[in-house]
């Protein structure tokens, strides 16, 4: 993975990160947020993976449920943020749209994804923090904004 801080306003960075083939995006992501400090922000990406897991959370078992997808695929929309966890460690959440071959769409959350040929990212980080909760009737950490 490499990054480049495109600018930086008082505490806000805006990031240009790019992944190579082999690089698993979440993994890659969750690291740059860790080492870079970034407590809140916005993902934007366009790329291609050649095997993904999309989850989908079922509302009644209350669990996320995998979709894996061994083939080639191209990212057609990524978007997701960045916020605090409970245990006040940054937190990666990216949802996408993947188009297979043939023109069909797959979506979901990225569980993770093999980068192939390339992930290009852009992060941009928001001065004001970003805190999750845990969700008592889904057991989910969720976004919850302080007065």
């Amino acid at each position: 993975m490499r990054h480049k801080v495109l600018s930086k306003m008082g505490a806000q960075r805006t990031f240009a990160v790019v992944l190579e083939t082999g690089e698993e995006a979440m993994e890659c992501l969750s690291a740059l947020a860790k080492e870079q400090r970034i407590f809140a922000a916005q993902i934007t990406g366009i790329g291609a993976f050649s095997e993904v897991v999309l989850k989908y959370f079922d509302w009644e078992v209350k669990e996320y449920l995998d979709n894996r997808v061994g083939e080639q695929v191209e990212v057609a929309s990524l978007i997701g943020d960045v916020a605090l966890d409970p245990s006040g460690e940054p937190s990666v959440h990216v949802h996408l749209v993947v188009g297979r071959r043939d023109g069909t769409a797959l979506a979901g959350h990225l569980g993770s994804g093999v980068v192939r040929p390339t992930l290009e990212i852009i992060v941009e980080e928001s001065p004001a923090h970003l805190r999750k909760r845990k969700d008592p009737q889904t057991g989910l950490a969720l976004i919850r904004l302080e007065n």
